[in-house]
């Protein structure tokens, strides 16, 4: 039975920031239909598949976050089981296998993980508090969970996945208390050997890095989207040039404009005023979401609205810089923006948590 008095604590700026965000996808993506009757197929299907992932969320909101949190592991090992069953019998796309075919649906369990592995990380530290600093030995466990997480990932290869997981570990790292004499050290051990990653990157990871450091190196392939991101915000001036009035997404000048590159639509047709009315969204969620875990006394609570807060900030991030050229091209989504099903799913999942978190914590 609902207790009505939780809703007293639900945080509705969190909940409309987000409905808010996600309308503004669903906009945004039926200004791509006026010009190409697949993407107005998208359009249906990514509004179909919101509607399903409020009905997991108002499941979830229900729930006590510290039993989902607690069954963080099983969670986990049923993501990396999919993630598994992906590289046998996924189907492959733009030279990926990151999806599982299941009659009409088409998932990719690579979303899942990543709310699964902060499940899995904030079930770890919540039940392993020390009141000493954390040395390395007590990083066995979430390193081999970082291990086991990545690897799959990355043979698909997904390499924009498999890095949002390691910011995703990143991020616990500051959120504790670690041995300085160890800690700085060991970051300086991983700077250090990050640019021997660069041997074991495939021919076209390696040419996404080098059109990075400059487009123009071959701009009718591998710099092309840039390029074209590049243009389309810039011709967006301050207003932008109108609802469906963009020239670079309506005569399919950009790639992935449903997708990667759906912020560069949107600064296209609203211009700098409507992205920065985007960057201030993600900014209120970011508050609100380390406000609730700066909130809660329960460590369970605490250390997953952090990660999660963290999480979908940085993967903003990275998707709002990729866009304008201040990172590469690693196929990293916006999220509750771009188009994905299963992205928006597992988006709101992580949502109904972070609301569950909010609601049964004492202001």
């Amino acid at each position: 039975m609902f207790d009505r008095r939780l809703l007293a604590h639900f945080d509705f700026t969190l909940f409309f920031t987000v409905m808010l965000i996600c309308s503004l996808g669903i906009l945004n993506l039926s200004s791509l239909c006026a010009s190409d009757g697949a993407i107005s197929t998208l359009f249906y299907k990514q509004l179909s598949w919101m509607l399903i992932g409020l009905f997991f969320l108002l499941i979830i909101v229900n729930i006590n976050y510290v039993s989902i949190i607690r069954y963080g592991y099983y969670f986990h090992a049923i993501a990396l089981f999919l993630v598994l069953l992906v590289l046998f019998i996924g189907k492959t796309k733009f030279g990926s296998q990151r999806w599982l075919v299941v009659g009409p649906l088409s998932l990719q369990p690579s979303e899942l993980i990543k709310i699964t592995f902060m499940l899995a990380l904030s079930k770890f530290f919540a039940e392993n508090i020390s009141n000493k600093p954390y040395s390395l030995q007590d990083f066995f466990i979430p390193f081999l969970l970082l291990l086991i997480t990545f690897v799959p990932i990355y043979v698909q290869p997904d390499l924009g996945t498999a890095g949002i997981v390691c910011l995703i570990f990143a991020s616990c790292l500051f959120l504790l208390n670690i041995n300085k004499k160890i800690f700085y050290p060991f970051l300086g051990l991983i700077i250090s050997i990050l640019p021997c990653v660069w041997f074991i990157l495939k021919d076209y990871q390696k040419q996404r890095i080098l059109v990075f450091l400059d487009p123009d190196l071959d701009p009718l392939h591998a710099g092309y989207q840039l390029i074209q991101s590049k243009i389309a915000i810039g011709s967006g001036g301050f207003f932008g040039k109108g609802f469906k009035m963009g020239t670079q997404s309506q005569l399919r000048f950009l790639p992935e404009q449903h997708t990667d590159f759906v912020f560069s639509v949107w600064s296209e047709e609203w211009g700098l005023l409507g992205g920065c009315l985007i960057v201030l969204l993600y900014f209120v969620f970011f508050y609100r979401g380390m406000r609730i875990s700066y909130n809660c006394k329960n460590f369970y609570g605490a250390y997953f609205a952090a990660i999660i807060s963290f999480f979908f900030f940085v993967q903003f991030l990275i998707n709002i810089c990729m866009t304008i050229g201040l990172f590469p091209v690693v196929g990293v989504t916006l999220p509750f923006f771009s188009y994905g099903g299963y992205s928006i799913v597992s988006c709101l999942v992580g949502l109904g948590v972070l609301l569950s978190i909010s609601m049964r914590t004492l202001k």
